[in-house]
């Protein structure tokens, strides 16, 4: 009986490390997005002050496609995903100069904001909502890792 006991110390113990090593993790991702850049305003600055700027240029027929493209996150994370999806947008639209979110640079703004993973997604919602996604491609060859450097250059290019 002791032996019993003592394994299922063990692995409670080896459960709680990686458990807190796993919540340890994720705090530090958040930790390191609010970390300032040279400029002095950190990546979640950046994402808050891009959602604020551009809060009156979205158009009702705009919010809810985003609703739609983003309904798949688990709802626990859907807040999250949804501000920075919104501020990836917002960046985009006010470095083009745009008066108000079109459909055009919401869909662009989605591509750069999530992972390649997603985009499979995004692109059977596309084809239901009969919308081409032909002017994309060149977004959905690139991944995310390579959003991060250089992803503005590129994306004004186009």
């Amino acid at each position: 009986m002791s032996v019993i006991g003592d394994a299922l110390i063990v692995l409670w113990g080896f459960l709680l490390i990686i458990l807190m090593g796993i919540g340890g993790f994720f705090m530090f991702r958040k930790f390191l997005k609010q970390l300032p850049k040279e400029d002095g305003k950190s990546n979640m600055d950046w994402e808050a002050y891009y959602v604020e700027k551009t809060r009156h240029m979205w158009r009702e027929q705009e919010k809810l496609l985003l609703e739609e493209l983003v309904a798949p996150v688990p709802e626990l994370f859907r807040d999250v995903a949804r501000h920075r999806i919104v501020g990836k947008i917002g960046e985009g639209a006010l470095k083009k100069e745009h008066e108000i979110i079109t459909e055009d640079i919401l869909i662009k703004g989605y591509i750069l904001a999530t992972p390649k993973r997603d985009h499979k997604f995004l692109r059977k919602k596309l084809k239901e909502k009969e919308i081409d996604v032909t002017p994309y491609e060149h977004l959905f060859k690139l991944s995310r890792n390579n959003y991060a450097q250089n992803w503005k250059s590129r994306y004004e290019k186009n």
